[in-house]
């Protein structure tokens, strides 16, 4: 957590839920830093009255953290220090009794704050501030994920669980006047202005930057190796640093899968690495240890793969891995959505003519209709207006393209109550009247949208592996890693005759051509019907006496209808995932005796 350079600072200090925490202070000697940390997640230097600490994932040296704090005035200074940071990181500065925090601009950092004896705070996880203020439960937070099936975008999905915690954007940092914290806008995305060519030649560069350092301080690095394009690039990436690395894949299940094929042809060529492969029947089932709570700050949303995910943490534990690179971000950046058509039409419309009707030939959308919506974009607050109005209403046609101002229409599952539906159409009708667009370039809106939608989910995942002594990396997410990707026009790197385009040619000479032609996707959905129907039995127990139904926010008889229905597709399972995630959070955060003990972990977000 992190303290104002105030006297009144000293009895919040006194609330810190932690025995014996780890504090670095402020230069008056007052508390700034306390918590609980692991060996070489936080890096602190001092420069004359400077304090300024990075914590996470920073390949910078500590001697050239103190030459750009030298470079520091005030706490305004910090954005330009602050953009030019490779990796994921929080950013605490303390300059002559100023304090400035900040996470990621893609969310995988968040930063939260709480008023606590008449003195604002701050910490990198809202739980820790809600055993210190005694918070209870954000009852509108909670049925807003209940009643959207857990797919809700920023800045709703920003809102923690937890009432009186408040979080800024990730691109707002929190400024200390004496006692009182104020969010301030320091980033704005970059222009998209770099043809594919040019961009592909910057993504390269960003991406090579942040893998030239990645290896931990010690024990091994490892990486996954799905066969897929972003994991494979990673891998290469890596080797030519740490060619002992060790790759990990889960085998497949399903015959149409063709991961195995691709992944074969780079262990091929990755001669020097350890390849760990586990085959398929070795794995838990999908939606084993269900069940479980998984962490108290936050509903859960990966609940099919806990039992994978343990079990892969351990083993690559096991492995003497203590740092593991995943290509999660990956499918966010370089699969973009298909609003950039919106300004396209208006800018190039034999383009965007064009665009469409290769869409139309491969996903088969209707040309007139697709035209039709394009002329008519909206905006930001009519979009919002829209989810509130088309909550309850029937799935839109699978053959339309999503347009709008989101990266998904919000569809009420059929177990949502009236309670939760009217709380959170509510939610989304004040959302519409404050609502910004994260870029005026529909495109490069929705890209945002998608990455801060899906980082916080990663930063969950990445908590536990931290329980098996795994540091989980995600280089994809990393701020310059966007920017790169921000900068290039978005319909130069999207359209439907490529798979991904901008990650193959930043990748042209790394990665084998194999894998950069590659243009399937591995399939699952095989596995998670049968784990599913395997752990069914307990799911609709646990459902049996559900504290969200307590708090009528579920129908469970509904639930147990749908869940026990014939399915016509996965639309119910997805739904039922965060779900889960939900019911097992509330079940932990309102016992008596809390179940968590912050000294247990070292913070890992």
């Amino acid at each position: 957590m992190v303290l104002p350079d105030t006297a009144a600072a000293g009895e919040a200090r006194a609330a810190v839920p932690w025995e014996a925490p780890q504090e670095f202070p402020h230069a008056s000697g007052r508390p700034w830093l306390v918590g609980r940390w692991s060996p070489g997640d936080l890096t602190v230097v001092t420069a004359g009255p400077v304090r300024l600490a990075v914590i996470g994932i920073c390949p910078v040296t500590a001697p050239r953290l103190t030459e750009l704090a030298a470079r520091i005035r005030t706490v305004s200074d910090v954005d330009a220090l602050a953009a030019s940071l490779p990796g994921s990181c929080h950013v605490a500065a303390s300059v002559d009794g100023q304090v400035r925090f900040q996470g990621s601009v893609t969310g995988l950092r968040r930063v939260f704050h709480a008023r606590l004896h008449q003195v604002d705070v701050a910490a990198d996880r809202a739980d820790v501030l809600a055993a210190m203020t005694g918070a209870g439960i954000d009852e509108t937070a909670l049925a807003l994920r209940v009643a959207t099936g857990g797919f809700l975008p920023p800045p709703l999905a920003d809102r923690p669980l937890w009432s009186g915690i408040s979080a800024p954007a990730p691109d707002h940092c929190l400024v200390w006047e004496r006692d009182r914290v104020r969010e301030v806008r320091w980033w704005r995305p970059p222009a998209p202005e770099l043809s594919l060519a040019a961009g592909a030649e910057a993504v390269g560069k960003a991406l090579a930057g942040a893998l030239d350092e990645r290896a931990p301080g010690h024990g091994r690095l490892s990486s996954d190796l799905s066969g897929g394009m972003d994991s494979t690039s990673l891998c290469f990436l890596a080797a030519r640093r740490v060619p002992d690395l060790v790759t990990f894949r889960w085998g497949e299940a399903e015959a149409g899968n063709d991961d195995a094929a691709f992944a074969a042809h780079a262990i091929g060529l990755l001669d020097r690495a350890e390849h760990l492969v586990v085959p398929p029947g070795e794995l838990p089932l999908l939606f084993a240890d269900a069940d479980r709570p998984v962490d108290p700050e936050e509903a859960y949303p990966f609940v099919r793969t806990i039992a994978r995910t343990r079990y892969t943490a351990r083993l690559l534990a096991d492995a003497g891995s203590r740092r593991h690179l995943a290509g999660h971000g990956g499918d966010e950046l370089f699969t973009p959505f298909p609003g950039y058509l919106h300004g396209l039409l208006r800018r190039r419309p034999l383009t965007a003519l064009r665009h469409v009707r290769g869409y139309a030939a491969l996903k088969r959308w209707p040309v007139l209709p697709t035209l039709a919506a394009l002329a008519r974009p909206g905006d930001e607050a009519a979009w919002w207006r829209a989810q509130a109005d088309g909550l309850t209403a029937p799935p839109p046609p699978r053959r339309r393209p999503v347009f709008g101002w989101g990266v998904w229409p919000m569809r009420a599952p059929a177990w949502a109550t009236d309670t939760a539906i009217e709380a959170t159409r509510e939610a989304l009708r004040h959302t519409a009247g404050t609502a910004r667009p994260l870029s005026t370039d529909l495109g490069q809106h929705q890209l945002l949208l998608a990455v801060r939608t899906s980082a916080p989910w990663y930063r969950l995942l990445a908590r536990v592996f931290a329980d098996a002594g795994v540091q989980l990396d995600s280089p994809f997410f990393d701020d310059r890693v966007v920017e790169a990707v921000l900068s290039v026009r978005v319909h130069e790197h999207a359209g439907p005759w490529r798979y991904k385009p901008l990650l193959a040619e930043a990748m042209r000479g790394t990665v084998p051509d194999a894998v950069l032609g590659r243009s399937t996707k591995g399939e699952f959905s095989d596995e998670a019907n049968r784990g599913l129907r395997h752990h069914m039995a307990g799911i609709l127990e646990l459902f049996e006496d559900s504290a969200l139904a307590a708090r009528g926010l579920i129908d469970p008889g509904v639930l147990r209808a749908r869940l026990l229905a014939p399915q016509s597709d996965n639309a119910t399972s997805i739904a039922l995932e965060p779900l889960i995630g939900c019911e097992t959070w509330l079940r932990a955060a309102t016992r008596p005796t809390p179940a968590w003990r912050f000294d247990a972990r070292a913070s890992s977000s």
